[in-house]
């Protein structure tokens, strides 16, 4: 797991204008420590796939064509929704992490999905990644 989430950091930070020097933390937890920082952080009181806490908030956009060493934040992804989501999608485990880790970096970068056309934005970046990485919807 740890290959792809470098091999899926490394890509994107490529497609996104991030220095390949620029950090990421990625924790891999459980249903119940991903709904506790849920619930901390967003007042939502239930499990999720995954959550990034950037380290500047609102001010995400900088880091592309920013500084070469630059902190971006952490991404956190429960295993059990992805195992959970990976079947439910008919595709393995690595397929449903290296999605959940494309996401959480897009967030660390600024992209969100509260609007349609920005939703759409993350989508298209996120299906950019994946075709870059050779990975579709029906790998394992």
């Amino acid at each position: 797991m740890k290959e792809t989430v470098t091999a899926v950091l490394t890509e994107a930070a490529k497609v996104l204008g991030v220095s390949p020097h620029a950090e990421v933390g990625v924790v891999f937890a459980d249903d119940v420590y991903i709904r506790e920082l849920n619930r901390d952080y967003r007042g939502i009181d239930s499990a999720t796939d995954v959550l990034s806490f950037a380290l500047e908030e609102g001010e995400e956009p900088s880091v592309q064509g920013g500084p070469a060493e630059a902190l971006l934040g952490d991404i956190v992804i429960s295993l059990e929704t992805a195992e959970r989501q990976a079947a439910e999608f008919g595709h393995g485990l690595e397929r449903e992490v290296a999605y959940l880790t494309i996401h959480g970096m897009l967030h660390l970068v600024g992209y969100d999905h509260e609007e349609e056309a920005d939703k759409a934005a993350m989508r298209r970046q996120e299906e950019k990644i994946l075709a870059a990485l050779g990975i579709g919807r029906e790998d394992k």
